[in-house]
Parts: C-alpha cells; sequence; structure tokens
C-alpha cells in the first residue's frame, strides 16, 4: 500500500487528519460513510417482489445502523455456499470495491451442508474454513474489517416444545476460525436459537414465512417453510446481528440505532 492510500486509512481509522497527507485527507473527505457488505446466502439476500413476503435479514440491518453514516451493500445470493459463491466469483466484486474501514459480514453455512451436492458442499473441519479464509484475507488486504457470523438457526422443535440446532459442526468451525484468525465473531446461530425458544413454535410461525393457502398471491397453495424468514423475522435476526456488532466493538454506540424499539413489518419493501 502508497503512504497516501495508508494515510487515507489512518484517517478513515479516526487518526487525526493532520498526520495524513492533502491527498489522503481528500480521499477521506469523499469516503465518510463505511460500507458494510455482507456476503451471504438466500437467509439475508434481498428478494425479489415475485418472493414476498419472503425477507433476507440483509434487508433489515440498515433499520439499526445509523445512516448519515453507513451504507449496506448486500451481496448475498440464494443458494449460495462459502463454496460457490467464491467459485462464481462472487467475492470478486466485493473486493474490487472495499475500501480501509469497511466492513465484510461473512455468513454461510446453510448450504455448504449439503454435501452431496459437490458444486457448495463443503466439510466443516476442512474446506468450510478454507474457503471463508479466501473473505478475511481478501478483505484484510484492502484494509476492510472481517466479521464471521455463524449461520442464523432454523425454526425446528421437538415435542416438548424446545428449539433445536440443525447446522451441525458448521457453527463451531466458524468459531473456532474467528479464534485462530483473531476476528470478530457474531454469533447468530446462539443468539438465534435462544430467541425461537423464548418465542416457542406458535409464535415463531409469525417470523418465517409460514403462509395459509390465499394468504399471499405468490404462494396460492400457503407454505411453511422453516429457514427464510417473514419481514417481523428478518427485522429481529437483523437486530441480533447489529446489537452483537456493538458489543463486539466492531461498531461504537453511536453507529446503531433503535436496537430496543419496536420496528413495523411495513418498512420492508420489495
Amino acid at each position: 500500500m502508497s503512504l497516501t492510500r495508508r494515510r487515507a486509512a489512518a484517517s478513515l481509522a479516526g487518526l487525526p487528519l493532520a498526520l495524513a497527507a492533502p491527498g489522503a485527507v481528500a480521499a477521506a473527505a469523499t469516503k465518510a460513510r463505511t460500507t458494510v457488505y455482507l456476503a451471504g446466502d438466500s437467509t439475508a439476500a434481498t428478494k425479489q417482489p415475485t418472493a414476498a413476503p419472503e425477507t433476507g435479514w440483509g434487508m433489515a440491518l440498515p433499520f439499526f445502523l445509523a445512516g448519515d453514516r453507513f451504507t449496506v451493500a448486500n451481496h448475498a445470493v440464494n443458494g449460495r455456499s462459502s463454496k460457490s459463491f467464491y467459485d462464481e466469483g462472487r467475492l470478486t466484486p466485493i473486493l474490487a470495491a472495499l475500501r480501509p474501514g469497511d466492513l465484510l459480514l461473512v455468513q454461510f453455512g446453510h448450504n455448504d451442508e449439503k454435501t452431496e451436492d459437490p458444486a457448495r458442499g463443503t466439510d466443516p473441519q476442512t474446506t468450510y474454513p478454507r474457503y471463508l479464509r479466501l473473505y478475511l484475507d481478501g478483505a484484510r488486504e484492502r484494509g476492510a474489517h472481517p466479521v464471521l457470523l455463524t449461520s442464523v438457526e432454523r425454526r425446528r422443535f421437538d415435542a416438548a416444545g424446545n428449539a433445536l440446532p440443525t447446522h451441525g459442526a458448521y457453527p463451531d468451525a466458524v468459531r473456532r476460525l474467528a479464534r485462530a484468525e483473531r476476528v470478530p465473531l457474531v454469533d447468530v446461530q446462539a443468539s438465534s436459537l435462544a430467541l425461537w425458544q423464548r418465542l416457542g413454535p406458535v409464535a415463531t410461525q409469525g417470523c418465517f414465512n409460514w403462509l395459509r393457502p390465499g394468504e399471499s398471491p405468490n404462494y396460492p397453495a400457503g407454505v411453511q417453510d422453516n429457514t427464510h424468514f417473514q419481514p417481523h423475522g428478518a427485522i429481529e435476526v437483523a437486530r441480533l446481528v447489529a446489537r452483537e456488532l456493538a458489543a463486539r466493538r466492531v461498531l461504537r454506540p453511536g453507529d446503531v440505532r433503535r436496537l430496543d424499539a419496536a420496528i413495523p413489518d411495513s418498512w420492508i419493501t420489495w
């Protein structure tokens, strides 16, 4: 990195601008906002109108970030794993756009678990962390800050009403990698599982994409989807993410907002 770019990065990190060269000051001035990039799967992705009311939690994340400081660039795509997202070249435009001080949130796992599919499946002990490291290394090389997220939990309960984990060894693989690489961890698997436990089997239907026949023209026969969210669920998962980003000091207290406020489902648009 050139001296000018290092100084620009320093100014963005909050160091005195007087220590930077004039060109770096100008660069910092044009980069007033931090961009939060999201690489992930369908649980986070922006949905098309034909999928409504299905909602990815990335669509709700801006509600909890200071709007004058942050922009969310949601690159999550339905059906992708850490492997297929990378192999399809979807990380490349993110890395090309990253600037010093930006954040890269990385959440995969749902489709990595599909080991019967060679295009997507990964092993939690070997190939899963190997692919995730490519995201971490790419962000660091550009002066950005990577953050690992465990997979948000599905809706599954036993006969006694206990919320059950569904992701096997994959969340622990992310936790180990975060420790080894010394990057922040947002443990959405743990926090979402606790949330589903508090809400219980009935109330969680309003978080996930459960619809009666005729309730939505996009699902005329109804749907009972225990993986993807309706607006309310996406909002609550995004709240978990924002709260943990603040708790891990990835974000400062003034960077987040509405953590305890009710957010109307109508704020979600397709």
